[in-house]
């Protein structure tokens, strides 16, 4: 900043000033000298403070520049806010969905690479279905509705597979499906391996990958609805029709119906019970109209995904990453979804950072999960992932975090940040500033001790096992139901919401 004195002193610098005081100004703001920590603290009391909330960056350059100055202060204040770690997990995104379409590759030959996929939440049957299997052929977009029990074991279905696919199509190529607990159960794997099939698995919530069969789920639903609406009877009366209806229709993608896909021809029905101009073909010339009816299908597919990538590709965003890198994750990638137990209005939407490993395919990553997750699938699309620019220096310990089979958890405090005592009207109340498993120190919250000690007993070790020497008299008691001290720092009986199991957030103040 000497060169800025000296400039004033010759008066080459109108914009700066100098006060009595000697500290210099620029157009009526202070200047700041190249001091990291002292910027650092400036920026930190305007993002990080109860009065501030982790403002965007545009937002917190406009506060900051009405009254201080610095060279590249807009630069440097756009990289502190990109580097936030609580505002990368907390924060929406307002960008387009990431990772460009990548449609799968085109069958040779019907039925050879399927589709599978479940219906479920349907009303229970008087013969006890409540289910349906959905079995699509990629290439002919015919397909099988299967009523089903959720009770099912994995050996049920492959008798059911082998009696209602395999019997009528032959063992297929490929089979591409959801991480559901029937397709990854190690019954199904090995059956499918003796049988020469590849199993491929959809990345973990990512529905796209099975696009088609999605697309037929709500075809069928509607057709379900319908015909129980207009004819009143129950919907597994209704599947065999609906199985038929769907197969028999016009597909805009194949330019026919998958039955004509499938057998050449359209099947008969009251309204359709002759091919105009029908002749019987035999020898080589069936052969050779099969043949020319599968090119025309290919092709048909072929200018239907890439009219759909095209129209796809407008509202995405291509984005990539690097083994090493490391990324946070999305908490909730689908409506009503949440994952690791972590739900709530309030709950974080972006949980890590973890370290990618591996690149699996052009738009899938394989992360580093620590042990306590190793229930969850490791391998993510890139649409669930944002990229982290710097790993926070603090370590978060999660040694004591239970997680469930069903992947929720408790936080549970891990350190003691602070003490203190609030004297009220009738008695006075020990608080501890805590850090809760999964959150960092700016998160700690101020608890009352008695909560603690009841709700964690390992929390005295986290004291030493020290306790308020009044307590063992009674002083520091809560206060009765609806006293000034309760409504302030008491909680209603039995827990608080913040603190109950799956929450995935800190107990706070309700």
């Amino acid at each position: 900043m000497a060169h800025i004195r000296e400039g004033i002193a010759e008066a080459k610098r109108d914009c700066f000033t100098l006060d009595n005081q000697g500290v210099l100004w620029f157009k009526n703001r202070l200047v700041v000298p190249k001091d990291m920590e002292l910027r650092k603290k400036i920026l930190e009391e305007a993002h990080k403070s109860v009065l501030a909330m982790h403002p965007g960056s545009n937002k917190m350059y406009r506060d900051l520049k009405q009254r201080f100055w610095w060279t590249r202060m807009k630069r440097e204040i756009a990289k502190y806010v990109s580097e936030c770690h609580v505002c990368k997990r907390v924060k929406a995104d307002h960008l387009k969905p990431a990772g460009m379409l990548h449609p799968l590759n085109i069958p040779a030959w019907k039925w050879e690479d399927i589709h599978m996929d479940f219906v479920v939440g349907l009303p229970r049957t008087q013969k006890g279905y409540d289910s349906i299997w959905v079995i699509i052929d990629r290439f002919t977009k015919s397909a099988h509705f299967i009523p089903v029990k959720t009770s099912y074991t994995a050996a049920t279905y492959a008798e059911l597979y082998i009696a209602r696919i395999v019997s009528l199509h032959g063992v297929p190529a490929t089979i591409t499906s959801d991480r559901g607990s029937v397709f990854v159960s190690r019954f199904w794997e090995q059956l499918q391996k003796s049988l020469g099939t590849k199993l491929i698995h959809s990345s973990a919530y990512h529905p796209q990958t099975s696009g088609q069969v999605e697309r037929v789920n709500q075809i069928l639903e509607d057709m379900l609805r319908a015909c129980v609406l207009t004819y009143s009877t129950k919907w597994d009366e209704c599947l065999p029709l609906a199985e038929f209806a769907y197969n028999n229709s016009y597909q805009k993608s194949l330019e026919m119906a998958p039955f004509e896909a499938l057998y050449g021809r359209r099947c008969r029905t009251p309204l359709n019970w002759s091919e105009p101009g029908e002749r019987v073909t035999f020898g080589p010339d069936l052969v050779t109209q099969a043949e020319e009816q599968v090119r025309f299908i290919q092709e048909n597919l072929k200018r239907a995904q890439s009219r759909q990538k095209c129209y796809s590709d407008r509202r995405r965003r291509p984005l990539v990453f690097k083994e090493g890198d490391h990324v946070y994750l999305r908490v909730s990638p689908m409506k009503g979804v949440h994952r690791f137990g972590v739900k709530g209005k309030l709950a974080p939407r972006y949980v890590g950072p973890f370290k990618i490993s591996e690149k699996c395919g052009p738009v899938a990553y394989r992360l580093e999960l620590p042990p306590r997750l190793a229930a969850v699938h490791d391998i993510f699309h890139v649409s669930q992932l944002k990229k982290c620019l710097r790993v926070p220096e603090e370590e978060i310990d999660t040694s004591q975090v239970q997680i469930e089979p069903d992947l929720t958890y408790e936080a549970r405090p891990v350190k003691v940040l602070d003490r203190k005592q609030r004297s009220t009207r009738r008695s006075t109340v020990t608080m501890y500033k805590v850090q809760w498993s999964e959150h960092t120190e700016e998160e700690a919250t101020w608890e009352m001790e008695e909560y603690l000690r009841t709700k964690y007993p390992a929390f005295e070790s986290l004291t030493g096992g020290a306790r308020d020497p009044r307590d063992a008299h009674g002083a520091n008691r809560r206060a009765p139901r609806g006293s000034p001290a309760y409504r302030e720092y008491g909680e209603p009986r039995g827990g608080r919401p913040g603190a109950s199991k799956g929450s995935g957030v800190p107990p706070s103040k309700p």
